[in-house]
């Protein structure tokens, strides 16, 4: 499949969702974005960065293979089900979780279908042939991302109580468009972002593997130190990251300008080349996040993708 094909059209962080009967609203899923182009016997997972995922899922790719089309472009979302049926990143990441939790394919739009370029029809028209195509099935591989119509403040507020990440608006009537551009927004429960990891600290006490990861974001070609991120690990993974970052250790510091002191005093600096997801309470008036905690690395995300989002 040729990179270019899918190109995902993405959600522009908002602080409140939009008002009015011209959006629709679905609950924001805690996964990988992916593409899944069916040709012919064919199936390729494709991450929103081009690269091939068809191996990392191989039971998306069964179910797939079992929709009635030879020749389909499919956007959506493969996350964990944890029982209670929020989906889950860190369950994502975390093999022993396969027993307890539920791979899924959380569809909500539809690209190309049987020869059929679907991107200039509205949001409306694209989902109700990706609902005929996939069901409306909650359970199973496949599931139809549903959706309401306006009331978007009454259903975030909602998805917050049931602990959910937030949710995506999008505007009905709108066609396909590649890129961030305002069609797509997100609001988010709590902020959650990707950060990029250029540097880390021993572990101290009991601890293994790490104390702390120092991360950042990109503003341009700098990367801007936001804070240090020490839980969220389980043991296990402190001693994984640490095999991993000790392959990249380097001897300068990456940001722009350096930490605090006596955070760089006690640091390892590494290429920057590693992104995880970070979910915190709030950004400090001097440009740090408060009370972070790890939630996994994002494989599908480049460094320097990373900017700050909040």
């Amino acid at each position: 499949m040729p990179e270019s094909e899918y190109r995902p059209q993405l959600a522009t962080l908002v602080k409140e969702p939009p008002r009015g009967a011209e959006w629709l609203h679905e609950i924001k899923f805690d996964g990988y974005r992916i593409g899944c182009r069916i040709r012919g016997d064919r199936i390729a997972l494709i991450s929103r960065n081009g690269k091939d995922w068809t191996d990392a899922f191989p039971e998306i790719v069964a179910a797939a293979a079992k929709l009635s089309t030879r020749d389909a472009l499919i956007d959506g979302e493969v996350a964990m089900v944890l029982p209670d049926g929020k989906t889950s990143f860190q369950a994502l990441q975390n093999s022993s979780s396969r027993g307890r939790a539920t791979l899924a394919y959380f569809v909500f739009d539809l690209i190309k279908l049987d020869g059929e370029r679907m991107a200039s029809l509205p949001l409306e028209a694209r989902k109700a042939r990706l609902r005929t195509l996939v069901g409306g099935r909650q359970t199973g591989r496949i599931r139809y991302s549903e959706h309401i119509e306006g009331r978007g403040d009454s259903f975030f507020e909602q998805a917050c109580r049931m602990g959910l990440e937030g949710i995506i608006s999008k505007r009905r009537n709108r066609p396909y468009r590649e890129g961030r551009h305002g069609d797509w927004l997100k609001t988010k429960c709590l902020l959650r972002q990707e950060f990029v990891i250029g540097g880390f600290t021993d572990p101290a006490g009991m601890r293994a593997g790490i104390g702390a990861l120092l991360i950042g974001y990109y503003d341009g070609d700098k990367l801007v130190f936001s804070g240090k991120v020490g839980t969220g690990f389980t043991q296990k993974l402190a001693l994984e990251l640490r095999r991993r970052l000790d392959a990249i250790e380097r001897k300068t510091g990456p940001f722009d300008p350096p930490p605090p002191r006596p955070i760089s005093r006690r640091a390892h600096w590494v290429t920057p080349a590693l992104v995880c997801e970070v979910m915190f309470t709030e950004w400090t008036n001097d440009g740090n996040i408060r009370h972070p905690s790890f939630q996994g690395l994002r494989l599908d995300k480049q460094p320097h993708e990373v900017v700050r989002e909040g």
